[in-house]
């Protein structure tokens, strides 16, 4: 076995583990069979089950509406005509992640009050970069001659994206959602500093009131979900990608 597939199989085994163990937490803690976080989801289920809710709508909302933007805008920035205006694009979206998430969410309350779309645009706006470098990224990194030859054959700049770009960047793409989420999940607590709702009550709740207990009904679901996220989206980029532009399945 070569060494790049034993890297490829032992990050595919370390994702296969982390879900497992999480399965596996969860099920002894519905069950009661994990002593104090038995006795944790039994005070607080009805809670974490409700907010649990709130949260993977927050996540799957901002996440998607991250991704129908983003994908667009890499693509529109990785043209030919966009090359002089690219960097300095990609450079405003980089000054937006030196913005603290809170900082983000605080401001959109200015534009939209308080509750659930303010949490959504903020959550929006720090989902947003990840996924427009990697498009970008993805697409110039595709070789000159595939163009070229794709070109030669007579096809439109339009078909040559649809059919060469694009697949050949999907690997990269995949790889800026996957981190998109990844902030997603874990910034989506701070939306209910803005009364976006999520499992954020539990964590700033516990900590108001000196409270451990509420603070890891809360904490420990977001890091589950956090698990759960990845490991789908990477099985998805694993087994949607075509073997020939997959470097996990060469």
């Amino acid at each position: 076995m070569s060494a790049a597939n034993k890297i490829d199989l032992s990050d595919h085994l370390r994702t296969v583990a982390g879900v497992a163990v999480g399965a596996a937490f969860t099920f002894g803690l519905m069950t009661g069979e994990l002593g104090y976080f038995g006795r944790l989801w039994a005070d607080f289920s009805d809670d974490i089950l409700y907010l649990t809710g709130q949260h993977v709508v927050l996540v799957l909302i901002s996440a998607s509406l991250a991704v129908l933007v983003g994908v667009p805008m890499g693509i529109w920035l990785s043209r030919p005509r966009m090359e002089r205006y690219a960097e300095g694009a990609l450079q405003v979206f980089n000054i937006g992640t030196t913005i603290p998430t809170l900082a983000i969410l605080a401001l959109s309350i200015t534009l939209l009050g308080i509750g659930f779309v303010p949490a959504v645009f903020g959550l929006w706006v720090a989902t947003l970069l990840p996924i427009v470098r990697n498009v970008y990224q993805g697409l110039r990194e595709v070789p000159g001659y595939l163009k070229e030859a794709a070109t030669g054959m007579g096809m439109t700049p339009l078909h040559i994206l649809r059919t060469v770009e694009i697949p050949n960047a999907l690997f990269v793409i995949f790889a800026g959602i996957r981190t998109a989420v990844a902030i997603n999940v874990g910034t989506v607590p701070l939306a209910f500093l803005i009364g976006g709702g999520g499992l954020g009550e539990l964590i700033f709740s516990g900590i108001s009131l000196d409270d451990m207990n509420m603070l890891l009904a809360g904490a420990i679901p977001v890091a589950l979900l956090s698990m759960l996220a990845d490991f789908l989206l990477a099985q998805a980029q694993y087994w949607l990608i075509p073997r020939g532009v997959n470097p996990l399945r060469k």
